[in-house]
């Protein structure tokens, strides 16, 4: 089958986890036929696999920096005007209406739905959208809904600086509305939408289904609205604007959940937030997301392996892993346990992340503050017991070398999705110390300890509980590479999808397409020759004799 796979364009797709994965899916699945389309940006130029071809998106509104000069130059006819002014004005109040205390969201969100659509229709019958989004029409449109009885609070505060900046991210997120899918040899032609990621991603999947009756399936090992939510980068902005940015990104969330066939999110976390958000139950699957396990083997098998009184942490180093948790943890650990040391290593930064070498210069120096360098006698050099190492550095050139090395893991955060590296370590046999966040519980499963976050002195109890207790230690961490090899290998992942795409399939609406043919485009039959029923007798003849 031919699958329209959506991705997030530019660098994330190709460096992310996500980007890994559906790389693994498409050279996994090498039966089907993926058409990646990279949605807000370019496919960045990676070796892909053979049944794979990136599709570029040409058209009005092509995802680029900013849109071709045509769009902008169009100009609509009398009938166009109306259709796009009632379309904008049901999606503005979509966005800036408040329900009503005690009742739900469907007003608004089905204004949403219906504003969209209707842009959609628009754009395939005349283009030129994106110029009508960044038009003095839509300003006045959207601020009239900001003003309307029934508009939240922060929305009918918004300025005209605050109407033209999400006028702006507006035009940029509906983009996709003006690409070239209104064709049957494009997008048209699969027989699967399968979209990355939730919201303006699954966009276009959301028009196949509209226009062509494709099913759409949506995976997300991390929820876009959250990480919104937890963007740093939008205190700058202000308080109306983050509410009507706020709206868009949850109406686009909300809508996709409503519409997929079926939603497989990568663990019990991302799950309840799509259920919070629409989703209904039956249509949402779990399907944990797939880690090479064969890398780790070596290590996972070697019972000798580990330097009893060694802690490790492995991540990119940012606050939300709270780094000084884990130092303030590792003191009362050391003040009741000398002989221990912490190594952490952090994964290479990406080019240009200041935060990333500030919070760590940070670290470093509470380090030095909490552990002056120790010295074996008078005439020895000092040793610090913690070390900041990086990734592929002469300390640590590999994951396996860093894991091998571990008597205990830990994990400090106060925000996670599904943290790789704990898998990671369970497929070392390793045991683990870590904070109840994310979908922590979900991947540990009992094979390891949960404590509070932000708690050093439950942290520090929790790893001198396994530091203490080398049996225990080798008893979770067997548990632990048991459990991970049943649920999070890429073979698990692969046999998961290879049945969805079947059973979406074989729901849906039969579509020919020339010189192709389609699985379950006809009911299953059973021919045979001749005929099971016997030939009737003649009136007045008898019975034909035994």
């Amino acid at each position: 089958m031919r699958i329209g796979l959506l991705t997030e364009g530019g660098a994330p797709s190709a460096t992310g986890d996500t980007g890994v994965w559906w790389r693994r899916l498409v050279r996994g699945l090498a039966p089907h036929d993926f058409d990646v389309y990279a949605v807000g940006g370019p496919l960045p130029a990676i070796p892909l696999p053979p049944n794979t071809r990136p599709v570029p998106a040409t058209g009005e509104g092509a995802p680029v920096a900013a849109p071709p000069e045509r769009a902008g130059r169009r100009a609509y006819g009398r009938r166009d005007r109306r259709r796009f002014a009632e379309g904008f004005h049901a999606l503005a109040t979509g966005l800036t209406a408040e329900a009503a205390p005690g009742t739900a969201e469907d007003g608004p969100a089905r204004a949403f739905a219906d504003g969209l659509g209707a842009l959609a229709d628009l754009a395939r019958d005349s283009g030129g959208v994106p110029g009508a989004l960044r038009s003095d029409e839509a300003v006045r449109l959207l601020e009239a809904a900001c003003r309307a009885p029934g508009a939240h609070r922060a929305a009918a505060a918004a300025g005209l600086r605050d109407h033209l900046a999400f006028a702006d991210h507006l035009e940029r997120a509906l983009r996709p509305l003006s690409l070239d899918w209104y064709d049957e040899t494009a997008l048209g032609a699969a027989d699967l939408c399968h979209a990355t990621a939730g919201g303006s991603v699954a966009l276009p999947g959301l028009l196949a289904k509209r226009f062509f009756g494709t099913p759409l399936l949506v995976t997300e090992y991390g929820v876009g609205l959250r990480s919104h939510y937890l963007d740093g980068g939008a205190a700058d902005r202000s308080t109306p604007l983050r509410t009507l940015l706020a709206a868009l990104h949850r109406r686009l969330a909300g809508e996709t959940y409503r519409e997929a066939a079926l939603l497989t999110p990568g663990n019990a976390h991302a799950r309840r937030w799509q259920e919070r958000l629409g989703a209904d139950r039956d249509r949402v699957r779990t399907v944990h997301p797939g880690m090479p396990a064969e890398r780790f083997a070596e290590v996972g098998e070697d019972e000798e392996s580990g330097e009893p009184g060694t802690l490790v942490w492995i991540g990119r180093v940012e606050p939300a892993k709270d780094l000084v948790g884990l130092l303030h943890a590792f003191a009362e650990v050391r003040a009741r346990q000398p002989d221990t040391r912490l190594r952490i290593v952090s994964v290479p930064a990406e080019r240009g992340e200041a935060d990333h070498c500030a919070y760590l210069a940070q670290c470093a120096a509470l380090a030095a503050q909490l552990f002056p360098d120790e010295a074996a006698g008078a005439h020895a050099v000092g040793e610090n017991p913690v070390s900041f190492e990086e990734l592929g550095g002469p300390e640590a050139p590999t994951l396996e070398d860093v894991y091998a090395s571990a008597a205990v893991v830990v994990l400090s955060s106060t925000v996670e999705g599904f943290p790789a590296s704990l898998v990671e370590a369970m497929f070392c046999a390793r045991a683990t110390v870590s904070t109840d966040v994310g979908a922590v519980v979900e991947i540990i499963g009992g094979t390891g300890l949960v404590v509070p976050p932000r708690n050093p002195r439950a942290l520090a109890d929790a790893c001198l509980a396994l530091l203490r207790d080398p049996e225990r230690r080798h008893r979770l961490g067997a548990a632990a590479r048991a459990r991970a090899l049943e649920l999070f290998t890429v073979d698990q992942n692969l046999a998961a999808f290879r049945g969805i795409y079947l059973e979406l399939l074989s729901h849906a609406p039969a579509r020919h397409h020339a010189g192709s043919d389609v699985p379950f485009a006809h009911p299953a039959e059973a021919h045979l020759p001749g005929s099971w029923a016997p030939k009737a007798v003649p009136a007045g003849t008898g019975a034909p004799d035994a």
